[in-house]
């Protein structure tokens, strides 16, 4: 392996199954989450076709349930651009990346914005890896802001039992 090539693990080709799904879900008109369940059961029964690993499931429910505050946050941060006039491609890496980036506490937004980048460059125009960093590289400084506020959603107390959200939702707390 080339000093430049990167060495790409089990997350990164999640991420790609996932923007693979989630472009074909806007190109056919479907739902992503019903094309990913029929993807995970055809893989089962037909061993051509690429099993849909569970981040990418992940990826998918959480990008579909949070798809209106991803796509205003997009279209916030493209000037001079909209999100209808961006490559397909670019739209489902971008959705993919802003959804790690607010939702997910075990991914550093540094390798979100990175790994967004590399399926860029694996995936779309010779434009388009510069394009989405700077688009990231807005978002980015909203991440912890978001993170923050939905972690002290999830800690706030449920009426009248004792116990926070976090408590109820099955997370041990010391």
């Amino acid at each position: 392996m080339s000093g430049t090539q990167k060495k790409l693990g089990a997350r990164h080709k999640a991420r790609k199954r996932a923007v693979d799904l989630l472009f074909e879900a806007e190109a056919r008109d479907t739902h992503p989450v019903d094309l990913a369940a029929d993807r995970v059961e055809l893989a089962v029964r037909d061993d051509q076709v690429a099993p849909v690993p569970p981040y990418a499931q992940t990826i998918i429910r959480g990008v579909a349930e949070h798809l209106d505050e991803i796509d205003r946050t997009i279209a916030d941060h493209l000037h001079e651009w909209t999100l209808d006039r961006l490559p397909a491609v670019d739209r489902a890496i971008l959705r993919l990346s802003v959804w790690e980036l607010f939702h997910t506490t075990d991914v550093p937004p540094v390798v979100a914005v990175d790994e967004a980048v590399e399926l860029a460059k694996q995936l779309s125009t010779d434009d388009s890896p510069a394009f989405i960093n700077g688009v990231l590289g807005q978002i980015v400084t909203l991440a912890d802001q978001v993170r923050a506020a939905a972690a002290a959603t999830s800690a706030r107390p449920v009426a009248g039992s004792g116990t926070t959200d976090a408590d109820s939702a099955g997370t041990d707390r010391p």
